[in-house]
């Protein structure tokens, strides 16, 4: 087992025991900024995934110990908000109905192009919004972390000085994220509902915010991924999560 790639993507757990197709699949998606880690076992795979955050499992059928539909339902069971791809050379369309009633929300017949593989990838997580942090843990979007007890805000490792309303607007949105959050809200949260003074006030301040989070990931030393900030004309603004990298 090895674990690549880069930090803060999405981590993938590959479980494969083919080495040439390992070996290329690894690349490839290490190569497009996934973090993976490939296991040749299903015993190893659910060990590691016991072990460690996954995102998305990529999961063959034919393993050597047991086989890939066990390890599906297992993963289902145990993990249910991980993503489950079944890559494998079964072709009938019994084994595809088998292999999606066990768990898996997709079904990838070898052989396949990597090109489809990421295709695939990117079209599920596009569809799966962030898990909500519990009460009083730290809000993380991309590569946005947001401590909202300690008042915290960090892009990558590097914490980014922001100002105190700005903070409060942030603090907002992220745990609303994808959603439209109307500017009556917003400014009845961050300054008062009995607020008289303008409202270009919010976007001011918001129009700030932008700017220290983009500066703040421009001087990071390496890539991160920047949540959106998008104004909704006529309405308010929505946090945007970054989608999962791309081959662009």
């Amino acid at each position: 087992m090895r674990t690549t790639g880069v930090k803060d993507s999405v981590s993938i757990l590959f479980i494969e025991d083919d080495e040439v197709i390992g070996r290329h699949v690894e690349a490839g998606l290490r190569s497009h900024g996934y973090a993976v880690t490939w296991t040749r076992t299903g015993g190893s795979g659910l060990a590691e995934a016991d072990r460690s955050p996954i995102d998305v499992v990529l999961l063959d059928l034919g393993l050597p110990d047991m086989d890939g539909i066990d390890v599906a339902r297992q993963l289902r069971d145990e993990h249910p908000d991980v993503l489950i791809l079944i890559l494998t050379a079964r072709s009938e369309e019994i084994d595809v109905i088998v292999g999606l009633d066990a768990g898996a929300d997709d079904y990838l017949v070898k052989p396949f192009s990597l090109t489809v593989l990421l295709a695939r990838l990117r079209a599920h997580l596009r569809r799966r919004p962030p898990a909500p942090a519990g009460p009083g843990e730290p809000v993380r979007i991309g590569g946005l972390t947001v401590d909202i007890a300690a008042r915290r805000c960090l892009l990558g490792d590097r914490e980014v000085e922001l100002r105190p309303k700005e903070f409060d607007l942030l603090a907002i949105l992220v745990r609303h994220p994808g959603e439209a959050v109307s500017r009556e809200l917003l400014m009845a949260e961050v300054w008062d509902e009995n607020w008289f003074g303008p409202t270009k006030t919010l976007d001011v301040t918001m129009s700030s915010l932008r700017r220290r989070l983009q500066v703040a990931a421009s001087a990071a030393h390496a890539p991160v991924a920047l949540p959106a900030l998008t104004t909704l004309r006529g309405h308010g603004y929505r946090l945007d999560p970054p989608g999962p990298p791309d081959g662009n």
